[in-house]
């Protein structure tokens, strides 16, 4: 089995509970050369404070959201986020043959959050009805982690709050309509790397 195929009981999560971790997802060689790069663009004062909503309602809100974002291009090749953007695309392949979901493009992104309680309020990615994000897949990057550094991932799945740790080279999936999720104050930096799937029609 290819590593970048889904597992039996992953498929079976995704479909039952609306989401699936997988603690190592492209091993700890790659995830730390990814883990240097996203952090040079840190440093490099390329990502932005993230806002709220869309058009012609966004704002900034830094107690809602407190981190820093940039977009990852398409086209951009050669870098260790480069192939991290291959494997999501073999992933949201997998996902669309095995699990079903018709998935077509996705938009990646990189966030930073400081430290200092910087947190995200709960929120959904998606909303029903409409034609958009259908799935979410997180990628931590935090290699020194520990429990003093908070920015847990919380999420609202049916039957109550789980709790996932950013753990470097950690995957977590799940459906942007359906699952509700918030980041709990970070005390320490932490980074992830967000794609988001359209459905197969969108635009």
């Amino acid at each position: 089995m290819s590593p970048l195929s889904l597992r039996d009981e992953e498929i079976q999560s995704l479909g039952e509970r609306g989401w699936f971790t997988r603690a190592s997802f492209l091993g700890e060689g790659e995830a730390r050369a990814i883990h240097a790069e996203a952090k040079a663009r840190v440093e490099a004062g390329l990502l932005r404070p993230a806002g709220i909503r869309r058009g012609a309602d966004h704002t900034l809100d830094r107690d809602t959201r407190g981190d820093f974002i940039t977009w990852v291009k398409e086209e951009e090749q050669g870098s260790a986020i480069s192939r991290l953007r291959e494997a999501y695309a073999v992933l949201g392949e997998a996902l669309s043959a095995e699990a079903y979901l018709g998935l077509g493009r996705f938009d990646l992104q990189l966030a930073w959050y400081p430290g200092n309680g910087a947190r995200y309020a709960r929120h959904f990615d998606a909303f029903p009805g409409q034609s958009n994000r259908r799935v979410t897949a997180l990628y931590y990057l935090n290699p020194d982690w520990v429990p003093a550094h908070g920015g847990l991932l919380r999420i609202y799945p049916e039957g109550g709050p789980v709790d996932v740790e950013p753990t470097l080279d950690r995957l977590v999936v799940f459906l942007s309509e359906r699952i509700e999720h918030e980041v709990l104050p970070a005390h320490g930096p932490r980074l992830a790397l967000t794609a988001w799937f359209y459905g197969r029609n969108s635009g």
